[in-house]
This record gives structure tokens, C-alpha cells and sequence, in this order.
């Protein structure tokens, strides 16, 4: 029996070839870590939306009760207590209309 020799062949590669298999290695292992960083990012924002998002919310329901609270104090009747409360009177015959549609 003859025993058959194995030649191991090296394998040789031009430096463009060595550049591009450790960019496609590099590629594949950057490439999860990017899209897990853009992910995360993303949620962030998502979240400091929402946060955004009530605060808003918030603040307008504080504007709506300072207006239905302004609107009840600028009421006709609240007037008048104040001002009986203050020793005045209200008198409809000192109240006079003017009218504004000449110009």
C-alpha cells in the first residue's frame, strides 16, 4: 500500500481580497451591534415623547381650569357680590350702550 501524501496548499490572497474579507468580517460583526444601538436610541426618543406628550396634556387641562375659573370670576353675578361686599351698588340706569357701527 502506498501511502499518499497530503500537501496542505496555502491559500494565497492578494491584499485587495485581504481587505475585503476583513471588511465583510468587520460588517457582520458591527452590523448587530448598530442596528441594538439605533434601537435603543430610538426607544429613548419614543419614551422622551410621551414624557413630552403629557406634560402637554397636563398643562392644557391647567389652562382649561384657569379659564373656566376666570370666566366664572368675570361673571355678572360675581361683580356684583364684590361689589356689595365693597359697599357698592349696581345701578342699571347708569349703564348706557353705545353703538359702534358707524364708520
Amino acid at each position: 500500500m502506498k501511502k499518499r501524501k497530503v500537501v496542505k496548499r496555502k491559500l494565497k490572497l492578494t491584499k485587495f481580497e485581504r481587505l475585503l474579507y476583513g471588511l465583510a468580517v468587520f460588517l457582520l460583526v458591527i452590523s448587530p451591534l448598530a442596528i441594538v444601538f439605533s434601537q435603543a436610541t430610538l426607544s429613548k426618543v419614543n419614551y422622551d415623547v410621551e414624557k413630552l406628550r403629557k406634560e402637554v396634556n397636563t398643562e392644557k387641562k391647567k389652562n382649561e381650569s384657569l379659564s373656566m375659573k376666570i370666566s366664572e370670576l368675570a361673571s355678572l353675578d360675581k361683580i356684583k357680590e364684590v361689589a356689595e361686599s365693597e359697599g357698592l351698588s349696581y345701578n342699571d340706569n347708569n349703564i348706557k350702550m353705545i353703538d359702534n357701527t358707524s364708520e
